[in-house]
């Protein structure tokens, strides 16, 4: 896959906020500060599309980008990019997760398309209880029947940041942790673009079959 073009589309809270569902949704969820926005910059090959902050938690909305890509034999594809808001956030009120929890059961619920969910972890960590939470929440929800196609994937952010010899512990360390399939887990690094060229690989697999 090779990305064409991405814009912003429009921010959103609620359902009746979101872009007509036209098209696929690829949607990015993780924990505050897990390089989430710099991922998609990456992926995108854009600069500052999505925003990065040094203070986690600023991502308090569910961000929709449109994107042109060609496939396999220059097909033409256009999806949404959904960054959802992070999770996890100490500093936020009882209040602002309760929020953060309605919004984002409503948009797994609500979404009526195709949907790829990619949740990220921090490969330096073991995943927490919101983490796990989160996956098995994805699982189940994509375990279920249903008439659009939707499936789940990990992506651990940050390989750089440890030496090769430690990541494939932290990589069973985090596939045992979670319940999760190492075929369904992806290291990326920003930095060095590593896992990116196999990133793509996952959306155009995701896409193609549709």
């Amino acid at each position: 896959m090779k990305i064409k073009q991405a814009k912003y589309l429009l921010t959103a809270v609620r359902p009746d906020q979101y872009p007509p569902a036209a098209l696929p949704a690829v949607s990015f969820c993780g924990r505050s500060n897990v390089g989430k926005s710099s991922l998609i910059n990456a992926l995108l090959n854009r600069r500052n599309l999505a925003r990065t902050s040094s203070q986690p938690g600023k991502t308090r909305t569910i961000n929709f980008f449109e994107v042109d890509s060609s496939l396999s034999e220059d097909t033409l594809c256009r999806w949404y990019l959904v960054d959802l808001p992070g999770y996890g956030y100490a500093k936020v009120s009882k209040q602002e997760r309760d929020a953060w929890r309605v919004m984002i059961d409503a948009y797994l619920q609500g979404w009526p398309g195709p949907n790829l969910f990619l949740q990220l972890v921090d490969i330096r960590h073991e995943p927490s209880a919101l983490d796990k939470q989160m996956w098995q929440y994805l699982c189940d929800f994509c375990a279920k029947s249903r008439p659009q196609p939707v499936a789940c994937r990990l992506v651990v952010t940050k390989a750089d940041k440890i030496s090769k010899g430690a990541r494939e512990r932290q990589l069973a360390m985090i596939a045992k942790t979670l319940g999760a399939p190492r075929s369904q887990m992806l290291p990326f690094s920003v930095p060095g673009r590593e896992g990116r060229d196999e990133l793509l690989e996952w959306l155009e697999e995701y896409l193609i079959n549709l």
